[in-house]
């Protein structure tokens, strides 16, 4: 794939979807074949060349070392002290686990994180991850750590052999959204077993659109 395949497959999708009173999302589908679920595994993060034009929401969850550079960074700061008062009001932790994107944990805290948050994060896919860089210990830079979170996307395929995920905003240059799409399909072939013989389809589409092949 080319960066003008993708621009095209852009300007595509966006004729394949009438103009809204909002930025719609480029959502991409990634379509396997000959992957078996049962056998072989699809799950990593992934920084990409540009955001996806949302500025994605962070919740920290910290101890006192990491308290007031959370306060300043984070888009929501909960100390450890809190997380049991938190935790008995089920529906504010529903609503906590629906309004972030990542929840940043401090790695000597994981077990309380665990216990508080870990049945309604774990269910939506939000506990602080390691591999997403989300456990941290009790001096890292939370700054940079929040600008690399900005780009990083989770590519999944668990229960069916589809990848479906956001990867651009009708907000961005289109040049932005062609350069994640062309990140995204380089490291699906490092990581699929057969490389392009793994792929049947790859599909763009805005949010109220309908889906345009990507040749």
């Amino acid at each position: 794939m080319d960066k003008n395949s993708a621009l095209k497959s852009i300007e595509k999708a966006k004729e394949s979807s009438k103009e809204r009173k909002f930025s719609q999302t480029y959502d991409i589908i990634v379509t396997l074949k000959n992957f078996d679920l049962k056998k072989e595994k699809l799950d990593y993060f992934l920084d990409l060349t540009h955001s996806i034009g949302k500025q994605k929401k962070i919740c920290g969850l910290v101890a006192g070392e990491l308290l007031e550079q959370a306060k300043q960074i984070c888009d929501r700061t909960i100390h450890v002290d809190e997380f049991q008062i938190i935790a008995k009001e089920k529906r504010g932790t529903r609503v906590l686990a629906e309004n972030y994107d990542y929840f940043i944990a401090q790695a000597n805290i994981m077990p309380k994180v665990a216990q508080a948050f870990g049945k309604i994060l774990g269910a939506r896919g939000k506990m602080p991850n390691p591999k997403a860089g989300c456990v941290v210990p009790s001096n890292t830079n939370l700054q940079q750590l929040k600008e690399r979170l900005q780009r990083r996307i989770r590519v999944s395929a668990t229960k069916s052999p589809t990848v479906q995920l956001a990867i651009g905003n009708e907000s961005q240059p289109k040049e932005e959204v062609a350069d994640n799409i062309i990140n995204l399909y380089n490291s699906l072939l490092s990581h699929l077993p057969q490389r392009e013989n793994n792929i049947k389809r790859i599909e763009l589409k805005l949010t109220m659109g309908k889906p345009v092949e990507v040749q």
